[in-house]
């Protein structure tokens, strides 16, 4: 299925690694010219030369500077964005008993001020061409709150109430604004938790990571290809009537409807 995705500029979060780096090689394998954003630059070039179409940026999102500057340089490389995907480095874990009014403003600055910043950088253009995608890579946690990830649960609840929002504001100018949530999908980040919790309960890693299989229908960690192909569908021309919405890519971990 083409999802006519050919020659739109998709400007990609986070994208070196992890999830962000999958929905980057899954949109360039559309035919999206993609954006390529990290802090280490040996590693945003080698990314983007991996890709069919692609241009990296340097950028470090904790800059209050960054959303201005990331949006201009992708209009200078490749021209306006169509698709942007918003990708923010997890927080560090702790339970909700040590979470700090210092820990709030931290996550908040993260996960939803830079984010909140770029949106409003690409948002006017999209509305006036009457296309724009935006999506965002969340968390099972903004549905069902993980007890040793309160910084995390409570940034992303915070934005994704924000894009709920926004998303019924900017529909009938033909944008779409969705959040895609991932569980336990087999990234760095999910092994360096799985690391965490090994030293916290003096389990091994290997039987940590077999009990958090176990409580996955599944019985087993998601692949990053996966979680980028749903990112590719609805940043897609067929995903125009899906906006608003979270949808879990988490083998069925979340119980809930």
């Amino acid at each position: 299925m083409d999802l006519g995705l050919t020659g739109k500029v998709a400007l990609v979060l986070g994208s070196t690694g992890g999830l962000g780096r999958a929905s980057a090689e899954a949109l360039a394998a559309e035919g999206a010219r993609v954006v390529v954003v990290g802090r280490r630059a040996e590693v945003v070039d080698e990314v983007a030369g991996s890709l069919p179409s692609a241009t990296g940026v340097v950028a470090d999102l904790t800059d209050p500077a960054s959303p201005a500057l990331l949006v201009a340089r992708t209009r200078e490389e490749l021209g306006e964005v169509d698709i942007v995907v918003l990708n923010g480095g997890g927080p560090p874990p702790g339970p909700a008993d040590a979470f700090t009014a210092d820990s709030a403003q931290a996550a908040f600055d993260l996960l939803v001020a830079r984010h909140v910043a770029l949106v409003g950088e690409v948002l006017p253009g999209m509305r006036e061409r009457g296309w724009g995608r935006v999506l965002a890579i969340g968390s099972s946690g903004v549905q069902q709150p993980i007890p040793t990830l309160t910084a995390s649960n409570v940034g992303r609840a915070a934005l994704a109430a924000y894009l709920k929002t926004l998303a019924g504001t900017v529909a009938g100018d033909g944008v779409t604004v969705n959040m895609v949530l991932p569980g336990r999908i087999d990234t760095d980040r999910v092994a360096q938790l799985d690391r965490a919790a090994a030293e916290r309960t003096g389990r091994t890693v290997e039987d940590t990571r077999a009990a958090s299989e176990a409580a996955i229908p599944t019985r087993r960690y998601g692949e990053p290809a996966e979680f980028g192909a749903v990112v590719a569908f609805l940043a897609s021309q067929q995903a125009g009537y899906v906006t608003g919405e979270q949808v879990r890519v988490d083998g069925g971990l979340v119980a809930g409807y």
